[in-house]
């Protein structure tokens, strides 16, 4: 009986709202910084991303469909799923074709886009960031505040603003630099949830191998 009323009140619960492919209010730009990400957790996966004939600096962690407070994930969509030639093509800027497809399920799927389509607007989105090729500079690893890694962006990406960047890091280090863009890929006020940036004053960077 027991087990009956619990049955019946979770039919009786709200049904879960599923997020519809093309129903967002903006995309984020993410760029992760290679090195850091190869120190945290690539190296121990064995990530072809992190092999030592591999120089990758800010590469394209993905481009993701956001709403103003929140973001879809896991879209129903009709297109067919990405090939892996579709997905190896993406790895020169993504790291793997892992990457590719993983992001294409989880984000690229609620953009109203084919895989082709969303890949080609990933790369277009990418493209026209300007990388700041500084850090590409450094033998090194460095301590510095994660506000310089901001700065950078912004002096080489003309107009780029303060509220349209945020900076993450993860257990010590610089991760990424997301920045927030309209529909047609113009540069726009990232959302509450996403404008908060790292504070931290010492992150720790590593050079491009």
């Amino acid at each position: 009986m027991l087990r009956a009323l619990a049955l019946l009140m979770i039919l009786a619960l709200p049904a879960k709202a599923q997020h519809v492919a093309g129903e967002f209010d903006y995309y984020v730009l993410s760029l992760s910084w290679s090195p850091n990400w190869c120190a945290l957790e690539g190296e121990s996966r064995g990530s072809p991303q992190c092999d030592d004939d591999r120089d990758f600096g800010w590469v394209l962690h993905g481009l993701w469909p956001q709403y103003e407070r929140g973001w879809p994930a896991d879209c129903r969509h009709t297109f067919r799923n990405p090939s892996r030639a579709d997905t190896a093509a993406m790895a020169d800027i993504m790291g793997t074709s892992g990457l590719a497809w993983h992001q294409w399920n989880k984000h690229g799927s609620c953009s109203g886009l084919s895989p082709d389509d969303y890949f080609a607007l990933s790369r277009e989105a990418y493209g026209q960031v300007t990388r700041p090729q500084v850090f590409r500079r450094l033998t090194d690893p460095v301590t510095l505040p994660a506000s310089l890694i901001e700065e950078a962006f912004m002096r080489d990406n003309a107009g780029l603003d303060a509220d349209e960047i945020t900076i993450t890091c993860r257990s010590g280090r610089i991760q990424e630099a997301r920045i927030c863009l309209t529909r047609d890929l113009e540069p726009r006020r990232c959302g509450a949830d996403v404008i908060r940036d790292c504070t931290l004053d010492d992150a720790l960077f590593d050079p491009v191998r």
